[in-house]
C-alpha cells in the first residue's frame, strides 16, 4: 500500500499537508515569536512587523503565535478523540455484528436511540453539565458521534464474516477471539482506516464549530475556533482574524479529507 500511496499525487498532496500541521504543532515553541497567551494592550491591532509576522489581536496578543499554537489544541483534541472513537466502535460494532441475535438487536436498538438525538444537542447537554476543559470536550464528542462509527464497523464486519474464509477458520478450531482478531478485524482494517481518516476532517470542524460557539476550552485558549469567535466581532474592521484561523482549519481538514479519499480510491479501486 506504501507503493500505491507514494504513486498518487492526491495522497501524497494530503499527506504533505497533515505532516506540516502535525510539525508545526510538535515544534511549536520553536517556530512561534511570542507567547500566545501574553496580553498587552498598547500593541492591539498592531500591523504585520517582523515579531508580530500576522500583527495582533484586540488584546495585543501575537496573531501568528496563536495560530502556530492553536495547531496542538485542534490536533491535540481531534486526534486523540477520534483514536476513542475507533477503538470504541470496532470493539462495539465488531462485537455485536460477530454474535448477532439478541445481541445484534439491542445493540441496533441502543443505536437508534443514540442516533435520533443531533450530536450538537449532546454536546451542549454534556458540557453544560460536565463544564468546560479538554478532557470534557473529548467525552463529550466521543458520546455524541461513537454510535455512527459503530455502525458502520457493524456493517462491514456482517459482510466479512459471511465469506468462506471465516468459516473456514470456524472450522480448523479457532476461537471466537482468534477469528475476530487474527482474520476479520485485520481484513476489514484497512476500509476502516479510510473511514477514519477522513473522520478526523470532520472532528476537526466539529470541535472548531463548539469552540465558536464558545462551548470550547477556557477563554483565551489559542485555539482555531475560539479565535474564529473572538474575531467575529472585528470582521469588517479587522477581517484577518478571522481569515487567518479559518484558513488553517480549512487546510488541515482539507489534508486529511484528500489523504483519506486517495486511500478510499487505494484500497476500493474502481471498476473500469
Amino acid at each position: 500500500m506504501a507503493a500505491k500511496i507514494i504513486k498518487s499525487k492526491q495522497a501524497v498532496l494530503g499527506l504533505f499537508i497533515i505532516l506540516i500541521v502535525l510539525l508545526t504543532a510538535v515544534f511549536a515553541p520553536l517556530i512561534a515569536t511570542n507567547d500566545p497567551q501574553e496580553i498587552d494592550p498598547r500593541l492591539k491591532f498592531k500591523g504585520s512587523e517582523a515579531l508580530y509576522p500576522l500583527g495582533t489581536d484586540q488584546l495585543g496578543r501575537c496573531v501568528f503565535s496563536r495560530l502556530i499554537y492553536g495547531a496542538r489544541y485542534s490536533l491535540g483534541i481531534s486526534l486523540p478523540t477520534m483514536l476513542v472513537v475507533a477503538v470504541l466502535s470496532i470493539f462495539l460494532g465488531t462485537f455485536s455484528a460477530f454474535y448477532g441475535g439478541i445481541v445484534d438487536r439491542v445493540f441496533s436498538i441502543i443505536c437508534d436511540i443514540f442516533m435520533s438525538f443531533p450530536p450538537l444537542l449532546v454536546v451542549l447537554s454534556l458540557i453544560g453539565a460536565l463544564g468546560q476543559g479538554i478532557a470534557n470536550i473529548v467525552i463529550a464528542v466521543v458520546f455524541s458521534v461513537w454510535v455512527w462509527y459503530a455502525k458502520v464497523v457493524r456493517s462491514f464486519v456482517i459482510l466479512e464474516k459471511k465469506k468462506g474464509y471465516v468459516m473456514a477458520a470456524v472450522l480448523s478450531g479457532c476461537s471466537d477471539m482468534q477469528v475476530i482478531v487474527k482474520h476479520i478485524v485485520p481484513n476489514i482494517l484497512p476500509s476502516l482506516i479510510v473511514y477514519f481518516s477522513t473522520g478526523v476532517a470532520g472532528m476537526i470542524l466539529m470541535i472548531s464549530g463548539f469552540s465558536f460557539l464558545g462551548l470550547g476550552l477556557e477563554s483565551g485558549v489559542p485555539e482555531w475556533g475560539a479565535m474564529l469567535s473572538n474575531g467575529k466581532a472585528y470582521i469588517y474592521s479587522y477581517p484577518n482574524l478571522i481569515i487567518y484561523p479559518g484558513l488553517f482549519i480549512l487546510l488541515t481538514a482539507g489534508g486529511f479529507n484528500l489523504f483519506g479519499e486517495a486511500l478510499r480510491d487505494i484500497v476500493s479501486p474502481k471498476e473500469v
